[in-house]
């Protein structure tokens, strides 16, 4: 029988918008299997409750930096006790919280949009840390000051456009050796699930004093001190949120995937958020402290927008200060393997790679989508703009196409002034929903070449390094580095030798090759007359053929005498 939904997923998918973002049974030539309107929605929406933690963290991380907030105080440099100073900063991060919103709003619509990929977007983890710890430091103690990191992030955004116009960071994936590829899409889902076993997920891991980490889960009145939040001394794994988490957002998710009910990654995040919310239990997100007061009276508000009056447009474009180059470069070679990584492997989960030219689906749209974003984000003075490897819990729904991305952009622009609700959700919600995606991403492992140790070495430091460094672009540098220094002297050994002196199996080892295809993009070799038929000019070469062209030529033979309608066509004296 068919219901609503049937019929729903049906004409969109008739429409011209299914057609646009090639959703099952539009008559797209390459329409993604398995695609459908409802379940784009369901799972947008389920990775922007993975991502929605991100309005308060990056705006926590980045106001540490002081923003444009000034310290005039002689005797603290830092401002730490200056009552005036922290109420400024307090004005940044309420800025900031709506900076966040907006450009993962914006950034998330524009990749549905117009590169058709399930990708959510946002200011990103690790990149905020490095503006705010590294480059301006904290409460504007670093190199340069907070104007002039934005105006570095500012020219960044432009330099990524001209090269993904160019090609340079689709073809710079392309070339990475397959195993190495693999290993990142691994790491990642280590790197996630790690961050959700982490404090800033269920908590179940903590910080050691000895061992760097160890079991997490007690109490602040059991941490070994208040400077070192999370290390706990004893009574490890009784916090009650890390058992809500557990047990609501991990298992009874993974019970609910058991049997295949739509939307349980989704069930689960705000079904612990909703009991974390009351106030007089123990498993409140507003515990009766100072801390807890304000983002109590935060979550009151439930509606709540203002202008931005700290960070908007403060860019310094101090380009003669060599530090701002500095902070520039580093940026650039961080977040084009940081970004480009990350796009890439979500468009291998979604099964959106081509397996000929190694490329994916839209990926000039998709790195220009990012490259923009990156730009208007320092506008609005936030960090660099990144793909998020959050995306993985709405691909993991049944998310394909950009509708997942767009919907998730609506609802970080319903975030804009539903912020207080939605900057509420607390990490123990999303906590297990990220170890379930990490599980399902690490089956990548199972492609790697293990068999050559030239290849499964390199891997296997990509895959280790992801997620010990916190960082996606440190595991793909040490693999790469890895993997030239390994097969470099093998490989000069044996062109010396003519083939004569090889490694034993070097027969299995993984031949790598410059993948099949241009390096520039399909816009620039049309724009040169160099592009090859796609497979929407085969399409309608068919539809407008005449139809005598598609005779059987033993017909045409026979009918003609002997000769093919194209023989005659060729010689008519022959009629």
């Amino acid at each position: 029988m068919v219901n609503f939904v049937d019929r729903l997923n049906a004409q969109v998918a008739f429409s011209p918008i299914g057609t646009w973002f090639r959703l099952e049974g539009s008559g797209h030539p390459k329409e993604r299997i398995g695609s459908r309107f409802v379940t784009e929605i369901r799972a947008g929406l389920t990775t922007w409750a993975a991502m929605a933690y991100i309005i308060s963290v990056n705006a926590s991380i980045v106001s540490d930096s002081g923003g444009t907030c000034v310290c005039t105080n002689t005797t603290d440099t830092s401002c730490t006790t200056d009552t005036d100073y922290s109420a400024c900063v307090n004005d940044v991060r309420n800025d900031l919280i709506i900076s966040t919103a907006s450009m993962a709003a914006l950034s998330s619509f524009l990749m549905g949009l117009l590169a058709n990929l399930p990708v959510g977007m946002a200011p990103g983890l690790g990149l905020n840390a490095y503006f705010a710890y590294s480059i301006v430091g904290f409460h504007g103690t670093g190199m340069v000051s907070y104007q002039e990191a934005l105006a570095a992030v500012f020219l960044e955004g432009w330099i990524f456009l001209a090269l993904s116009l160019l090609g340079l960071r689709q073809w710079l994936v392309r070339i990475i050796p397959e195993s190495l590829v693999l290993a990142v899409g691994a790491g990642i889902g280590l790197l996630i699930a790690f961050i959700g076993l982490s404090p800033s997920g269920l908590g179940v891991i903590g910080g050691d004093t000895t061992n760097f980490v160890g079991l997490g889960g007690c109490t602040p009145d059991n941490y070994v001190s208040t400077d070192l939040p999370n290390y706990c001394q004893h009574g490890q794994l009784r916090n009650p949120t890390m058992w809500l988490g557990i047990f609501l957002g991990g298992i009874l998710t993974v019970l609910l995937m058991l049997y295949r009910v739509r939307g349980a990654i989704l069930i689960g995040i705000f079904l612990v958020s909703i009991i974390s919310w009351p106030r007089p239990t123990a498993v409140t997100y507003f515990p009766h402290t100072d801390a807890g007061d304000i983002l109590f009276d935060f979550f009151k508000q439930v509606v709540a927008f203002h202008p931005l009056r700290k960070v908007g447009n403060v860019i310094d474009y101090n380009y003669g200060n060599p530090r701002v180059w500095y902070a520039l470069v580093t940026f650039l070679y961080v977040d084009i393997l940081d970004t480009t990584g990350t796009l890439y492997s979500m468009a291998k989960f979604a099964g959106l790679r081509d397996p000929v030219t190694l490329d994916f689906e839209g990926s000039t749209a998709a790195y220009c989508v990012d490259a923009f974003s990156i730009s208007m984000g320092a506008l609005v003075g936030t960090s660099p703009v990144t793909a998020f490897i959050e995306s993985a819990t709405g691909i993991s729904e049944g998310g394909k196409t950009g509708i997942t991305a767009i919907v998730v952009g609506l609802a970080f622009f319903v975030s804009i002034f539903f912020a207080p609700i939605f900057a509420s959700i607390p990490g123990w919600a999303t906590g297990g929903a990220l170890i379930i995606v990490g599980s399902l991403m690490i089956r990548n492992v199972r492609e790697i070449n293990w068999d050559y140790i030239g290849d499964a070495v390199p891997a296997f430091i990509t895959l280790i390094i992801i997620p010990l460094s916190y960082n996606i672009a440190y595991g793909l540098i040490a693999g790469i580095l890895s993997y030239v220094a390994i097969n470099f002297i093998p490989w000069a050994i044996r062109k010396l030798s003519r083939d004569r002196i090889v490694p034993p199996n070097y027969d299995a080892s993984e031949e790598w090759t410059i993948p099949p295809g241009s390096i520039f993009p399909l816009w620039l070799l049309k724009a040169t007359g160099r592009a090859p038929p796609t497979d929407e000019d085969l399409v309608l070469q068919e539809r407008y053929t005449p139809r005598h062209a598609s005779i059987d030529t033993a017909s045409q033979d026979h009918v003609n005498g002997g000769r093919s309608i194209s023989t005659l066509e060729k010689h008519p004296e022959a009629i």
